[in-house]
């Protein structure tokens, strides 16, 4: 059974969400590449997304230039998972193509057209209309030097 972890970004909430999707909505992703849109998810009515980037079963990012469902070794400078200490530097890091395929785990999208409902309320997360301060006590004060006339 093929699941996968959207991470679903809303630029215009400033929020992400999380949601596990099993196997009748996974057939949508598979074959599907990164900057691809998505129109058909059951689940969010109206809603378009764009897919940004994954990662596989182990944890190797997805490569927007690498075009393959495989995992390859690449002689890197930048992007998605190198991070360069000093200039000039390369690494070898192993990556996974830009294609959707069963070993991907979680893919990560963006909101480019919103449904009438917002995602809260399609995933059921309750909004906090009232933040929770923290209560605090008053601070008993120092007792404060009285002069003596």
């Amino acid at each position: 059974m093929v699941e996968f972890k959207l991470t679903i970004s809303d630029p215009k909430a400033k929020r992400s969400y999380k949601k596990v999707i099993g196997e009748p909505e996974t057939s949508i992703f598979i074959g599907k590449k990164i900057n691809d849109t998505i129109k058909e998810v059951s689940s969010f009515k109206g809603y378009e997304f764009i897919i940004t980037g994954g990662s596989d079963k182990q944890g190797f990012p997805m490569r927007p230039d690498l075009p393959s469902a495989s995992r390859k070794k690449l002689l890197m400078t930048s992007g998605p998972g190198v991070k360069i200490k000093r200039k000039g530097m390369k690494r070898r890091k192993t990556v996974v193509g830009n294609t959707i395929n069963a070993n991907i785990s979680q893919i990560n999208l963006k909101v480019s057209k919103s449904g009438s409902k917002s995602i809260e309320e399609i995933l059921g997360i309750k909004k906090e209309e009232v933040k929770e301060e923290k209560s605090e006590e008053p601070k008993e004060e120092a007792p404060s030097q009285i002069s003596k006339e």
